[in-house]
């Protein structure tokens, strides 16, 4: 009872916040409208704590980011995460707070001191030849001082804000209550997984305080570029880095949204965009694995042109399959092949399979056919993966996060490439790579080789599954159950000589695995 009272009274105050940035409209529309209180909160709300001589041109996400600022980090958290859920809050909101940056006023030195004292176990003198006192950047989770080190290294030093991690303890509970609500209360909000959005919402910030994830996230995405020029991750320095302290190599270079200094510094803004694009679809479509927070305050661009992205909390991951997905789809959607694609989506079990096939085949030529026959330089697919968001509900579709990562990193990086070349495109410039990748993984290589997979993958299997189906007869056997000696030994002879069974499928993939190569 004291829970829900405490709750009730924060969900008060959040309102009242929300109605002064005029953020409520959404619980007077479906399907808030079947639940008359909330309704009628929102409304009086809005008109008792709507704010005088507001902007009355924002739009409604930029009125939510006004909002979720306003009530601090783990809110400006919450609306970066909202930021991938077009099919929870629609695609313009999506697409005003993927724009969300969060800085906050920064905390004193002599605390961030302290902080590393109390991590690397050591003093400040025997890790730093010094440590700036002025924070370069301060945001919600951690703020950023330069330093060098004792062995005259020009560092970056990350710290956590002190006290945060519990103060997004305290919020994740609220939010957690808040959506169990909604889902009693409103079925049809149901389709939408609210209570798995805040638990994800909540691992993943979890993960974002352990600033050892995002060093090795780090470590990754710079071990996949090695052996590019024009793409740099920033060295991390293990020995300084522990839970709520990460030391990176320091970088100089001009941030990706400053256009007037990347013009200043001669730089071929076209061929600036062309190696971020190069080097976002190798993390998308080669490496599955890609940085997912791609706004312009996470890039640089150093002298020569080269791309250096920094803030490695959250990364997106995608698997071979989901890869091929996605480039069959978007090649469906190039080619006018619509029913294509919407096999493609019953075959990767997005749809169910009661739903009809050839409903959702007209479902995609509504989102297809304004894009056909246009130059790729005309069209968003982060907006065309957000419309066949928009379907969900119609089709049932459950939410799949790792593409809705990807869209809205999709969204951030089209943005981004507008603003550093409004007449070229990322989709244009990197277009010969995404055709060969196409043609490595869809071609008839790529299928023999996805073949060869499933057999070895089934010859791995192979061994335990005779020696399950050998304890499964003998459990028969001693439970009564009708099953002679004689088919006991069969099936042990069988187990026993299951090598003499794998020859054939041996040859079989040493055939496949010729078609392959």
């Amino acid at each position: 009872m004291i829970r829900a009272l405490r709750n009730l009274g924060r969900m008060a105050a959040i309102g009242v916040v929300l109605a002064r940035h005029d953020a409520l409209t959404a619980l007077t529309k479906p399907p808030f409208t079947d639940q008359p209180v909330l309704t009628f909160a929102a409304r009086t709300l809005g008109c008792l704590f709507r704010r005088r001589g507001r902007d009355p041109n924002l739009r409604p996400g930029q009125r939510l980011a006004g909002a979720l600022v306003d009530l601090g980090p783990s809110f400006i958290k919450l609306g970066q995460a909202l930021s991938t859920r077009a099919d929870l809050v629609g695609e313009e909101i999506a697409t005003d707070l993927s724009r969300l940056q969060d800085r906050l006023p920064p905390f004193e030195t002599k605390i961030a001191r302290a902080i590393i004292e109390r991590e690397l176990e050591q003093p400040i003198e025997a890790l730093f030849e010094s440590l700036e006192d002025q924070p370069v950047a301060a945001a919600s989770i951690a703020q950023v001082h330069f330093a060098v080190t004792t062995e005259g290294h020009h560092v970056a030093v990350k710290i956590l804000r002190p006290g945060v991690e519990d103060h997004f303890r305290r919020d994740l509970a609220l939010l957690l209550w808040i959506a169990e609500r909604l889902d009693s209360l409103i079925p049809s909000l149901r389709r939408l997984k609210l209570i798995d959005v805040v638990e994800t919402f909540g691992e993943t910030t979890r993960l974002e305080m352990d600033l050892r994830f995002e060093a090795a996230a780090a470590a990754e995405l710079r071990d996949n570029f090695l052996d590019d020029p024009h793409f740099h991750v920033p060295e991390v320095d293990w020995q300084r880095t522990a839970r709520h302290v990460l030391v990176l190599e320091r970088i100089s270079a001009i941030p990706a949204n400053d256009r007037e200094a990347l013009l200043a510094a001669g730089l071929d803004l076209e061929e600036v965009l062309a190696r971020s694009a190069t080097a976002f679809f190798k993390q998308v479509l080669h490496h599955g694995y890609f940085h997912a927070d791609m706004h312009p305050g996470n890039l640089f661009i150093d002298q020569k042109g080269t791309v250096i992205p920094v803030d490695f909390g959250i990364m997106g991951r995608l698997d071979v399959r989901t890869r091929r997905y996605l480039a069959e789809m978007l090649l469906g959607f190039l080619t006018g092949d619509y029913r294509k694609v919407a096999d493609i989506h019953f075959r990767a079990g997005y749809v169910p399979s009661h739903k009809n096939l050839e409903s959702f085949t007209q479902a995609c030529r509504s989102i297809g056919e304004p894009i056909l026959g246009k130059p790729l330089n005309e069209i968003s697919f982060g907006r065309l993966l957000g419309q066949l968001f928009e379907i969900t509900e119609l089709f049932e579709m459950e939410t799949q996060p790792q593409l809705l990562l990807l869209q809205k990193t999709l969204m951030q990086a089209e943005g981004m490439s507008r603003m550093l070349h409004s007449d070229s495109n990322m989709w244009a410039l990197a277009q010969p790579l995404v055709e060969d990748w196409m043609l490595l993984n869809l071609g008839p290589q790529a299928r023999a080789k996805e073949i060869v997979e499933d057999v070895a993958h089934g010859l791995e299997r192979l061994p335990s599954l005779v020696v399950k189906m050998e304890d499964s007869a003998r459990h028969f056997s001693q439970n009564g159950m009708p099953l002679d000696q004689s088919s006991l030994d069969q099936l042990t002879k069988a187990m026993r000589n299951r090598n003499l069974l794998l020859w054939p499928l041996v040859v079989i993939l040493a055939f496949l695995l010729g078609l392959a190569l």
